[in-house]
Parts: C-alpha cells; structure tokens; sequence
C-alpha cells in the first residue's frame, strides 16, 4: 500500500462526469505477414507475462473512511486481462480518420475506480494488415514523463525489474486505512514548515526579479473568452497528424528554436485560423504547458510537473514573427515558472482536503462559462528515441493525448517517436464538429513557417505512418 502524493489526487479529484481525467496513448503495429494471426487473446497473454514490469497497472485505488486522508494504492492486486483488454474493430477503409474517431469514442467514457485505472482496446482493421493498441489510463497514474517510460518498458525499450512471484497485496482493513492516514498526516504537519520556507523563498525571488511586473507573470489570470472556453460535454473527439521529426528540426535550427518552441508556434497559428473563424478576432491566448521537475527514466508513475502559463500569440498575423513570440514567451513563462518554484503548487496539494476539493471541482466543472486560468493545455513530450515491438510486432507510431479541464474544450498533445512527430488533439462534443480542423490548420502553418523561412514546402513523407485524414 502506499498513499497517491498530493498532486496525484487533486487530478483524482477534478474528475467529474464532463471532465474525465485519463489521457489517452495509441499505438499502431506493424505485423509481419507470417504473424497475422496475432490476436486479442495473444496480446493479452502478452501484458499479463509483463505485469511484473508495468506495476502500476496493478494498482487498484483505495478510499480511506470519512475521506478522512487522500486515497491509497493497493500494489499488486489481481488484474483480469478479460475486462482490461478489450477488441475493437474499425470500418473499411480502416485509416487515420477511423481510428481518430474510434479514439474519440473510447475518451469519452470514465473509467471503473472498483478496478485498476486502465483499459486497453486492442483494435483491428486498420489498413495494411496494421493493429493498433489504445491504452486509457487515468492521470492519477502517471504523468506525461512516466507513460513514456511506462510504453518503454512495456516495448522493451528500457532495462526492467528482474521478474519475480507474481501475488496481489491483501486489502486493507478500516482500521489499517484509519490508522495509515493519521500518521501520515502527522507526517504533513512535520513538512508544513519547509513548505513554507519553499514558498517564502518564490515570493522573495519574485520580489527581487526585474520581471515581477511583466505581463507574463501578470497576465495568467485574465484569459481572454473564446469559443473553446465553455461548459464541456462528456463526450470526445480525437485527432491526429505526423510530421517528419528532420523537417520540424531543420526549421527550428534555421529560426533559433527549440521542437517545443515550433510545437508552441505551429498551435499558435493553427489557433489563429481557428479564432478568426468562429470569433471573428483572435486575441493573445494562455495555454498551461506542462515541466516535469522529475526526469528519471526509472520513474513509471506519479505525477511530478507543474503547469506553465505561456501566452500564445494567436494575434501575431507574420509567421515568423510568432515563432520568435512563441520562443520568447516560452522563455519568460520558464523564468515565471523557476522563480516561485516549479515544485510549490504540487507541495501545497498535500494539503487540499478530499471532500472540499471535490466539491469545488465539481462546482467548476458545471459552470456555463470560460476557464479563469487558461484557454487550452499545449504538452510537448519526447517519446522513445528507438522502435519498440510488442509480442516480437514492429510498433510504427505513438500518438498521447492528455485530459481537458474544466470550462476547456482543446487540448494539443505533441509526442516524438524516433522520425516522427506526432501530434493529437482531443476536443468536447461541442467544441469542433472536427478535430481535424485543428491538425489541419498546424500541418498548414507548418508549410507557411518554412515558407517565410525559405525552406521547402515540400513536407518529408513519413513511410511508417498512416496517410493523413
């Protein structure tokens, strides 16, 4: 048994029944033409002979009475393949726009908490003899950092445990719950003073900056109202597009730019297009851009980041002119970030009692109005620099999407994988009739980008991926 850190649970408690709080990870695989008769039942086999290395699918949440204290894990407890796994089978022709919308469906329903917090779909029909794998797992889990090592390990890309007896853990008594919460609050109250200390520090290095009156770090509450800030549906929307990994870094290294900076840059134009369409106007945005403060290739759960609050600059018409915004609003939101401290917000989560928090969430999440923090979430995540295989079959793309919050219907999700750079969008029912307006329009910026820079608007043909929607 072990406690979810504060951070883990408030992103247990903002689940509501219009804001579901997995992300999503989808991966195509290639079968050779001797295996095409790998299967569901194979694939399950698979997983259950790697349970061993992918623990915290073993883990199986724990309320504590009176919710007195936040939830436990229980490690180890038994797993039924049979409902974790399950078969999908997508309509002819069987291509990127199928399997977006079967993505869609498969984000749009919570998950069991009387069960470990993840489901897999195992879907077929997909073209060229390809299967693909659509992991839901909840973001109490794991961060964006720890499902990349988590894929890794369960593609063999990282060293594992050495295996051992497979045993579930017993469940615990209501008095064990009781007596655990207790010392560890105690336990709480003995870090109180160093959190403090933690945050005295921020607000003397805030004070002592030049920068504390800047926009940057004065804008974060006033999100300007958009289309994509309202109330939001229960259901989902998925999409997605792949871009040659060389043609985004060759465009970086003639701009000055990071792959974050273009991923940032690439949204804000996309953005643009996109406000100017159903608002008419396309003002300055805020987008919460996730930094992990935890980068050990170790670490398969947990959540260790904090939100960044970048200004994208959706008013900038030049498209050069927004990649250089992008990478000096990138920079100030890192220096804003650094300055009270990257780890405060998850420090002071410890301390955030389950019953209110849960009560303001849902307060929140049924409000008919936009987000007072930010406008949409933006995540760059570097994926595994190697091909994975899955039961001896070649995996060829990764595509991961995190949640939306509340009063937020867009979320832009980013992954590399080996050439590739893969981007998903997940909308509410509302939101977009089609997501694919969205990777559209960054695909479209893309080309303008390299267009202004003098580069080829002939995009690099990516063999390995599906042919776009």
């Amino acid at each position: 048994m072990k406690r979810l850190s504060g951070w883990d649970a408030v992103l247990l408690y903002s689940e509501t029944p219009n804001v579901h709080m997995h992300t999503i990870k989808a991966a195509v695989i290639e079968l050779d033409p001797d295996r095409r008769d790998f299967g569901i039942e194979a694939f399950r086999q698979v997983l259950k002979g790697r349970l061993d290395k992918l623990e915290p699918l073993t883990y199986q949440l724990i309320d504590v009475p009176f919710k007195f204290h936040h939830p436990m894990w229980r490690e180890h407890c038994d797993v039924d393949v049979e409902y974790h796994i399950r078969p999908w089978q997508l309509p002819a022709p069987g291509g990127r726009r199928e399997l977006d919308e079967a993505i869609g469906q498969i984000a749009s329903t919570p998950l069991d908490r009387s069960r470990p917090l993840w489901e897999m779909y195992f879907i077929t029909g997909l073209a060229h003899g390809r299967v693909a794998v659509v992991a839901k797992i909840h973001h109490a889990l794991a961060d964006g950092v720890a499902s990349a090592n988590l894929m890794a390990r369960g593609m063999d890309l990282l060293p594992s445990p050495e295996p051992t007896a497979y045993t579930s853990d017993p469940a615990p008594s209501r008095r064990e719950l009781m007596s655990a919460a207790f010392v560890d609050h105690l336990r709480h109250l003995g870090r109180i003073p160093a959190t403090m200390r933690y945050t005295a520090e921020g607000l003397g290095r805030v004070r002592r900056s030049s920068r504390k009156l800047s926009p940057e770090l004065t804008r974060p509450f006033t999100p300007p109202r958009t289309f994509l800030n309202h109330m939001i549906t229960p259901e989902r929307r998925f999409a997605t597009a792949t871009l040659a990994l060389a043609d985004v870094k060759e465009t970086g290294k003639k701009l000055g730019a990071t792959i974050n900076d273009m991923v940032l840059a690439m949204s804000s134009g996309a953005l643009r297009q996109l406000l100017l369409r159903y608002d008419g106007k396309a003002e300055p945005l805020l987008a919460s851009v996730p930094v992990s403060f935890n980068f050990s290739p170790e670490r398969i759960s947990g959540n260790y980041f904090s939100g960044m609050l970048v200004a994208i600059p959706t008013d900038c018409e030049d498209p050069l002119e927004r990649v250089r915004c992008s990478h000096e609003n990138a920079i100030s939101a890192k220096e804003a970030n650094q300055l009270m401290g990257p780890e405060l917000v998850s420090r002071w989560a410890s301390y955030m009692p389950p019953a209110p928090t849960e009560a303001f969430f849902r307060y929140a999440s049924g409000r008919d109005g936009h987000n007072k923090i930010l406008n949409l979430n933006i995540s760059n995540v570097p994926g595994p620099r190697e091909r994975g295989r899955v039961g001896g079959a070649l995996v060829t793309e990764i595509y991961s999407v995190g949640p939306l919050t509340a009063g937020s219907g867009l979320n832009i999700t980013v992954w590399s994988y080996v050439d590739q750079l893969n981007i998903s969008v997940l909308t509410d029912g509302a939101t977009l009739k089609d997501p694919h307006e969205v990777t559209e329009a960054m695909v479209a910026d893309f080309v303008e980008i390299r267009r202004a820079a003098g580069l080829s608007e002939e995009l690099t043909v990516v063999e390995a991926a599906m042919a776009p929607a």
